[in-house]
C-alpha cells in the first residue's frame, strides 16, 4: 500500500510538514508496512516560505527591514540555488500588527521593497518567488516601488511618503531609478482586480482595519492614474494583498501564478500521486475558498483525474466542501472544544488517520 500525504498548513496550530507527519504518524500505526510519501504543500499564504524549505531545503536569509508601519523589525527569506523564495508577510504582514496598531491608510509594502532589494544586491538572485498572503497593507504595491528606487511627487515637486495618506496627493510618478530587476514570479491564490466591488479595498479592507472604503479605493485609483497602471489594474490578481500583486506585475515586471501549482511542479506532485494507491490531502479549514486555488483542491483534482482515492483531514469542513473528496474527517466533528481541537491537533490528526487506515 502506497500513501501520498500532501496537507497545507493547520493555522495557529501545525505546520503543513507537522499535519502530514501526524497523519503519517497514524497511518502507520494502524498499518505498519505502508509507504507514506509526505508532501507538505502551499497557495501562497502564510507559511508557504517554510512548505518550500520542508519540500525543497535551501538557506535561510535574515535581514533588517521594516513592518508595515515602518517599525525595524527581522524577515528571513529563502535562497534555494539562485532563487530568492519570501513571503511580504514576513515583512508587512497582518498578523505583526496589533489590532489597535492597524492603520492601512498610514502603511505601506517598504518592508517587502528592502528583502527583495537584499535578495537581489546581497545575494544576486536571478529569480523571487514571492508568496503575498495576509498582508497589512493596501498601498498598491508603493511602498515597495520607494524602496526599489521610483518616487512619487505632490503638486509642489515634493516627495511624498509611500503611504496611502500621502499618495492622495500624488500627481507625478518616477519610475526611471527603480533598480535592475530578476525575473519575479508572484504566488497567490487571490484572483481580485485592484479596484471595484471585487477589488483590494472593498473585500480585504474591513480586515485590515480600513473603514472608510470608499476614501481608500480613491487613492488607489490615484495610485493607478498617476504611474500609468490601468491595463494592470484590471489584470486577474492585481488586488492581492492590498494591491501589491499590482505594484509587483506593474513596477517590477512580475507574472502572478497560482502558488499551490508553481509548487505542485516544483515538486512533481502529479508524479507523486501516479504511485499512490490513496492521497491524503486537507488543512485548517476546507470551505467554500478551497476550491478557489486552494491546495487541497488541487491535490484532490489531480488525484481523481488519476483515478485514485482521495481523502480529505481538516480542522473543520464547511457544507459543500466535502464534495470534492471521496472521505472526509473534521476534527470539529469530534465533540471536543475549539481550544483542545487546536492545541491537540497533532494527536487527533493521528487518530481520525488511524482510522482511515484501518479502512484499507
Amino acid at each position: 500500500m502506497k500513501v501520498l500525504v500532501a496537507c497545507d498548513k493547520f493555522k495557529g496550530s501545525l505546520t503543513a510538514a507537522e499535519a502530514c507527519e501526524a497523519i503519517a504518524n497514524g497511518v502507520w500505526e494502524a498499518a505498519p508496512g505502508t509507504e507514506v510519501d509526505q508532501a507538505p504543500i502551499a497557495d501562497g499564504g502564510e507559511g508557504f516560505t517554510q512548505a518550500v524549505r520542508d519540500a525543497l531545503g535551501g538557506e535561510w536569509v535574515t535581514c533588517s527591514t521594516l513592518d508595515a508601519i515602518g517599525r525595524s523589525c527581522e524577515s528571513r527569506y529563502l535562497v534555494v540555488g539562485d532563487t530568492a523564495i519570501m513571503e511580504m508577510a514576513e515583512a508587512n504582514g497582518l498578523e505583526m500588527i496589533e489590532k489597535e496598531e492597524r492603520d492601512a491608510f498610514c502603511s505601506n509594502t517598504a518592508g517587502t521593497g528592502i528583502m527583495m532589494r537584499h535578495a537581489i544586491e546581497q545575494h544576486k538572485v536571478k529569480r523571487i518567488v514571492m508568496g503575498i498572503g495576509g498582508s497589512a497593507t493596501n498601498d498598491a504595491g508603493a511602498g515597495m516601488a520607494v524602496e526599489l528606487g521610483a518616487n512619487f511627487y505632490d503638486a509642489a515637486g515634493n516627495v511624498l511618503m509611500p503611504v496611502p495618506a500621502e499618495l492622495a496627493r500624488a500627481v507625478k510618478f518616477d519610475g526611471s531609478g527603480i533598480i535592475e530587476m530578476p525575473d519575479i514570479l508572484v504566488a497567490s491564490d487571490v484572483r481580485n482586480l485592484l479596484l471595484g466591488g471585487n477589488g483590494a479595498t472593498a473585500v480585504y479592507g474591513p480586515q485590515k482595519g480600513i473603514e472608510d472604503i470608499a476614501a481608500m479605493e480613491s487613492i488607489l485609483k490615484n495610485i493607478m492614474e498617476v504611474c500609468d497602471g490601468a491595463d494592470t489594474a484590471e489584470l486577474e490578481g492585481a488586488g492581492a494583498a492590498g494591491g501589491l500583486g499590482f505594484g509587483l506585475m506593474h513596477f517590477c515586471g512580475a507574472e502572478l501564478v497560482n502558488g499551490f501549482e508553481w509548487l505542485a511542479q516544483e515538486l512533481k506532485i502529479e508524479e507523486r500521486i501516479a504511485k499512490a494507491d490513496v492521497v491524503i490531502t486537507g488543512e485548517g479549514s476546507l470551505d467554500a475558498q478551497t476550491a478557489e486555488g486552494k491546495g487541497p483542491a488541487g491535490i484532490a483534482q489531480m488525484a481523481r483525474a488519476a483515478g485514485k482515492t482521495v481523502v480529505a483531514m481538516a480542522g473543520r469542513i464547511e457544507d459543500g466542501a466535502e464534495e470534492m473528496f471521496d472521505r472526509h474527517y473534521a476534527l470539529a466533528n469530534l465533540g471536543l472544544p475549539l481550544e483542545q481541537c487546536i492545541a491537540r491537533a497533532a494527536s487527533l490528526l493521528r487518530n481520525v488517520a488511524k482510522e482511515e487506515a484501518e479502512k484499507w
